[in-house]
């Protein structure tokens, strides 16, 4: 299927790698305004920005950390201000700390958290100010939230957080005629992915779903695409884990 996002605004938040990336560039070829959130990278976020337009898109990249509100707040009033309006709100950004229980610091657990909950909660709260009728959030959790892996508890603690939000704000934002869903990747072939893994640990885990590889960028950013479609109108609250039978 093919869509259009035609005049739509689209916030994408973590946009400079991988996922992040895919879903800011895909948005823009069909048609979108995309607003590519980073935190520290401004050479990158150039570089994603340059290459949108210099394929005929329309993008701006705002910096802003979102385990911090009032950058969160920043971010979307710079978008308002450049673009009038925000149609679509893409939660990607995100960190992944793994480590046994008893190797997980304070600071860990508090950044984990500041990131992947509070920044995905806060995102959620500025959208419902500034989103009209017909608005789409779409939030990341992972796949791992089903499964029980060593050294993986506060990562995935954040989104198994992130997951409720999403079913517990579906009414809320159903009042406005916005719809909000989750998309819960399994193990994907990124840069953030592959760190610090070994070929016979990543060997394993591709063993584990239905189709004997890793996932693609292209596999998860089409189901993005989707929610983020008319075609989706009538799902909210949901998340779809996008893993090839992983779990």
């Amino acid at each position: 299927m093919t869509y259009s996002f035609e005049d739509k605004v689209v916030v994408v938040t973590g946009a400079t790698r991988g996922i992040g990336r895919k879903i800011a560039e895909r948005f823009a070829e069909l048609g979108a305004k995309v607003v590519v959130n980073y935190t520290n990278n401004v050479a990158l976020a150039a570089e994603v920005v340059e290459g949108i337009k210099r394929n005929g898109g329309d993008a701006i990249d705002v910096r802003a950390d979102i385990s911090k509100i009032n950058e969160i707040k920043q971010l979307f009033e710079k978008t308002i201000n450049t673009y009038e309006k925000i149609d679509i709100l893409i939660n990607n950004a995100g960190i992944m700390i793994t480590k046994p229980i008893l190797d997980i610091t304070e600071e860990d657990y508090d950044r984990l958290f500041a990131v992947n909950a509070k920044g995905t909660f806060f995102c959620c709260q500025q959208a419902n100010k500034y989103m009209n009728t017909g608005g789409r959030i779409i939030n990341f959790s992972t796949s791992v939230v089903g499964t029980m892996f060593p050294g993986y508890s506060a990562y995935a603690g954040t989104k198994g957080a992130v997951e409720q939000f999403t079913r517990q704000l579906a009414k809320e934002f159903g009042l406005k005629g916005i719809t909000i869903n989750s998309i819960a990747p399994g193990p994907v072939n990124t840069e953030l992915f592959n760190e610090g893994k070994s070929a016979e640990q990543i060997q394993a885990i591709v063993k584990m779903n239905s189709f004997g590889r890793l996932g693609e960028t292209d596999d998860v950013v089409d189901s993005v695409l989707f929610l983020a479609s008319d075609e989706s109108r009538w799902i909210s609250g949901q998340t779809i884990r996008v893993n090839g039978g992983f779990i």
